[in-house]
């Protein structure tokens, strides 16, 4: 198999799951902005997701969130996504939008909350029972505004606890994916606020727990790509929820605000094998499109993420290799930056069109005239969106 042969190969194969609350409504901490055609519940969101499948061929999951994704029949929507070309991904807990939860979670001081976060938790495991999910995405909103607020270390053995329980239930196909953030909403003490702390909690827990990387839950300089090729080596990423930041989490398309800094990322997966899916890694999108139309949107995102992908498989890693062993540091550089400097659109456009899609996703959507379908059709009900 030829070089470009095995590069196209290697994008027709790749899958990029798509978040069930892109499709929704969303907004800033002032104002949701609402769209017409936006999905009213979890079965017109997976009809916009098929979508997106539909016109780019490498997205065929779609992450849920729950309680917003809440129905009463599992095993039904996953029928009914089956129906649409789609299926479940990631099941996503929501254990940061209940009063209760005001001072945290699985880590709240009071057991009875602590008991009812589980209880959701576990929950959420059962939603993965009835719909074939493999991944269990868990971010916790938990931790403290002031010193002195509550025990650090108490907080972190409660955090353990609570992770514990939810891995003693998973099945033997199934695993966690243990998210970090570094501030927000709590701004003292996050009680998973780095890689560093997830890790350790993965470590302890087995084999089924993995880190999931957020790119826009870092400080401000942090070098991403050195946590995945870290993770990678130790066998402990799981995942990704790509975005892209401006000044923190943003949640803008992926690639949009630093398309290196996407390709550095993926080139480190590439390399260092995380693009095999015997490997387990989870490519998923985790954005909140508030003043871009949703499905567009997504497309874009995942169009991105495809294109800082085949730059990275481009990448002459021989050349690479002889350069960082002669110490040749600019040409070990411009290996890297001749890779990125590549227009990918004509080998991606070839990709697609052998696989007998259109060449441009965003025209092929367009012509489908399925905004104006939506739009003229979801009339009435409550929109989906996430309540801010």
């Amino acid at each position: 198999m030829s070089e470009r042969s095995a590069v196209k190969s290697a994008l027709k194969a790749q899958r990029i799951e798509t978040p069930s609350w892109g499709y929704g409504n969303s907004g800033t901490r002032f104002k949701v902005f609402a769209q017409p055609g936006v999905p009213r519940d979890p079965f017109e969101k997976l009809a916009d997701a098929a979508q997106v499948h539909a016109v780019t061929g490498v997205a065929p999951k779609v992450s849920l969130h729950i309680p917003w994704d809440r129905v009463e029949d599992y095993a039904e929507l996953a029928a009914h996504a089956h129906g649409l070309g789609v299926e479940i991904g990631a099941v996503n807990a929501n254990v940061f939008q209940d009063d209760d939860y005001k001072l945290g979670s699985v880590t709240h001081p009071d057991a009875h909350v602590r008991r009812k976060a589980v209880d959701h938790l576990l929950e959420c495991v059962d939603i993965m029972d009835a719909t074939g999910s493999r991944d269990l995405k868990l971010w916790f909103s938990d931790g403290t505004n002031y010193p002195g607020q509550d025990d650090i270390a108490a907080r972190q053995g409660r955090l353990a606890e609570a992770l514990a329980e939810v891995y003693a239930r998973l099945g033997d196909t199934q695993r966690i994916l243990l998210e970090y953030k570094l501030f927000e909403p709590a701004f003292y003490t996050m009680d998973v606020p780095d890689w560093g702390t997830a890790f350790a909690h993965c470590l302890t827990l087995g084999p089924k727990a993995q880190v999931v990387v957020d790119t826009g839950h870092h400080a401000p300089g942090t070098n991403i790509e050195f946590i995945v090729a870290f993770l990678l080596r130790e066998g402990k990423l799981g995942g990704f929820d790509f975005n892209s930041r401006f000044y923190a989490d943003d949640d803008l398309m992926a690639g949009a605000a630093d398309p290196f800094q996407l390709f550095r990322i993926m080139h480190e997966v590439a390399k260092n094998g995380g693009l095999d899916a015997r490997t387990g890694v989870a490519f998923m999108l985790d954005q909140c499109h508030n003043i871009e139309a949703k499905i567009p949107a997504v497309i874009r995102s995942v169009m991105n993420v495809q294109e800082a992908t085949a730059k990275a498989l481009l990448v002459d890693l021989d050349a690479l290799g002889a350069a960082q062993q002669s110490g040749d540091v600019l040409a070990a550089n411009a290996v890297l930056m001749d890779a990125f400097a590549t227009d990918v659109r004509p080998l991606l456009a070839e990709v697609r069109e052998e696989t007998g899609l259109n060449p441009d996703p965003l025209a092929a959507y367009r012509a489908t005239g399925w905004a104006e379908k939506t739009a003229a059709e979801r009339v009435g009900g409550e929109q989906a969106g996430w309540g801010a």
